[in-house]
């Protein structure tokens, strides 16, 4: 049984054929990062014009790459939210007119469980539940129980600022490029990551959100206090820079502040995580979504002192993709749980 899903919740359009929910025969994904990083963020409507010039070519191409057709689909996956309702749109909109010339069944899915999805294909039959799932990435930071047959109870999220916009937003403060979480995660290994005290806000009412504006604006405050325009101006002017290039413009003192950020910020993501595994009684963990890559959130769970094993998806897998999102239908293909045209593109979409 093969899906074709497909991906345009923001800035990447993405199309893949996955077989029985597990096996990705193809994975196409176009960035648009050229379009929007001279902006340092997604521009919306920029976003929704590159989607259309983009959908048709690389569903196309993923279904070239899968050697498939569409007379070979079982379904058609489509995300219908959360993300940018114009991006959202496209997608949809285009799901449903292969569904309709060929009267395949049409599927619309949660981003959020794709990115649980995009651990499950990885790690399939290893997972034990129940499970703790933390999706965090540049527009989520969230914490769900996952039960057996993909059932989801909502612990705790972000009430402002997601783990992976803080990153984006801090980059951007300090002059580097976007997106800013790659860029931080590089250069963090080479200063002092306990050389700067962040105190974060104490969380009323559920102790497991997060809150991540409280560090954003510390950094404000420690860049203010320490006259860095001419550093930070010099670092906007550089050029793609490689890795050696970034260390050049970036002083002792500014590398020990990316180092103390990124450590609250995987505390702070870790700390939650154990103290829900605990709650909930949880045999594994999942932590997905694009911050999923950051090779310092990596090694701190993998020391980290939980209940159960960690699983994280794949580099590939853990930013942005359409493989997630039909590997995350199959369950509902198998149970006939289909959409019909009036499916909408939902900007909030909850999952639980």
């Amino acid at each position: 049984m093969r899906i074709l899903g497909i991906e345009t919740s923001c800035d990447e359009t993405a199309a893949a054929v996955v077989e029985n929910g597990r096996e990705i025969l193809s994975s196409v994904v176009a960035s648009q990062l050229a379009t929007h990083g001279k902006y340092g963020g997604v521009v919306p409507e920029l976003a929704s014009r590159e989607h259309l010039r983009a959908i048709v070519p690389v569903v196309r191409l993923a279904l070239e790459e899968a050697r498939a057709s569409l007379d070979d689909l079982s379904a058609v996956a489509v995300t219908e939210g959360p993300g940018l309702v114009g991006s959202l749109l496209v997608g949809i909109t285009y799901a449903k007119s292969l569904c309709f010339q060929r009267a395949l069944p049409l599927i619309g899915v949660n981003h959020i469980e794709g990115h649980i999805h995009a651990v499950l294909l990885e790690a399939g039959g290893a997972i034990e539940y129940p499970a703790l799932a933390l999706v965090v990435s540049g527009g989520h930071t969230h914490l769900f129980e996952v039960r057996e047959g993909f059932v989801y109870r909502l612990l705790g999220k972000t009430r402002d600022d997601a783990a992976g916009e803080a990153y984006d937003k801090v980059a951007k403060l300090l002059g580097f490029g976007y997106p800013g979480g790659p860029i931080i995660d590089q250069l963090a290994p080479h200063g002092d990551p306990h050389a700067v005290k962040f105190t974060l806000a104490r969380m009323k009412g559920n102790a497991l959100d997060f809150s991540f504006s409280g560090l954003k604006t510390a950094v404000l405050r420690w860049v203010e206090q320490h006259d860095m325009a001419t550093e930070i101006e010099a670092r906007r002017r550089l050029r793609e820079p490689a890795l050696e290039g970034w260390l050049r413009a970036t002083p002792r003192a500014t590398l020990d502040l990316l180092a103390s950020f990124q450590r609250t910020v995987i505390e702070e993501l870790l700390r939650r995580v154990a103290i829900s595994s605990e709650e909930i009684g949880a045999r594994s963990a999942i932590i997905a979504g694009g911050v999923a890559s950051n090779a310092g959130l990596r090694a701190a769970a993998r020391n980290a002192n939980l209940a159960g094993p960690v699983f994280f998806p794949s580099p590939a897998l853990s930013t942005d993709n359409a493989a997630m999102i039909a590997a995350a239908a199959f369950p509902k293909l198998a149970r006939g749980a289909f959409d019909d045209f009036a499916l909408r593109a939902q900007a909030n979409l909850a999952l639980a």
